[in-house]
């Protein structure tokens, strides 16, 4: 019998593997990271149209990067799937720290998945913004400081910071698959599972469809940064967003 503690996930009867089916789009799955993601990962991280809307991977994008990539993020979601095995007999949910969850795949006809990118909830990387007044404004010199008191609450403490990461393959654009991803992990794992409040997610400027993708979901636009960091060779500026749940009082 599966791990009652999965739940809203399910079970690939053939493979075993936990997913979760978007809410729009049926034929649009989340899993954890595999192995065999490395070369997919090199094809579109360095696809100019994803690329350029990224601030974390580097460019040009490597396979050693994407195994290195793969590498360390595939422990988080095993970890997660254990604690819930391991929590298999409690009578309710347990909250983690995780969403097992996070890389986007079209499932075809004859039942094989063909990857389109990632939508993962991560805490806030975004500590620059996080003083005492918040985003209007800025303490570069607190940034990390500020990042490792996020990273320190304890799972399930409503005061924590998310965000997320994610981009999707330039095929799949304009479908409205992102904006199911973001609201099916947010809504069917994020606040259920892991007690997600409050959020903050980032666009760089120009990337208007970002935005709106997040508009979508609940996030309402709080600051516009201009000029604000340096990005692969290239002066950025910044969107920032935010959504709090309707709980939230902080």
């Amino acid at each position: 019998m599966a791990d009652p503690q999965l739940y809203p996930l399910e079970v690939n009867a053939k493979t075993g593997e936990p997913f979760l089916r978007l809410r729009n789009h049926k034929n649009i799955i989340l899993t954890p990271p595999r192995l065999e993601d490395i070369p997919a990962l090199v094809s579109i991280l360095n696809d100019p149209r994803v690329c350029d809307c990224l601030s974390g991977p580097p460019y040009p994008y490597t396979l050693d990067h994407a195994k290195y990539w793969i590498n360390m993020i595939k422990p988080l979601s095993d970890q997660v799937f254990k604690e819930l095995e391991d929590a298999r007999e409690e009578p309710t949910p347990t909250i983690v720290g995780h969403c097992p969850v996070r890389y986007i795949r079209e499932v075809q006809e004859d039942g094989t998945d063909v990857f389109l990118g990632d939508a993962s909830i991560i805490r806030c990387l975004h500590g620059e913004l996080m003083g005492p007044n918040g985003p209007m404004e800025v303490d570069w010199e607190n940034k990390e400081k500020r990042e490792e008191e996020n990273n320190q609450i304890p799972v399930g403490d409503p005061s924590i910071i998310w965000s997320f990461g994610d981009y999707l393959a330039p095929s799949h654009h304009r479908q409205g698959i992102m904006s199911d991803a973001i609201g099916t992990i947010l809504h069917e794992w994020g606040i259920p599972r892991m007690a997600i409040r409050r959020m903050w997610v980032s666009a760089f400027t120009g990337n208007e469809g970002s935005v709106r993708v997040f508009q979508k979901n609940g996030f309402e636009l709080v600051a516009t940064r201009e000029n604000h960091f340096e990005v692969k060779g290239k002066i950025r500026g910044l969107h920032l967003l935010e959504w709090k749940h309707e709980s939230y009082r902080g």
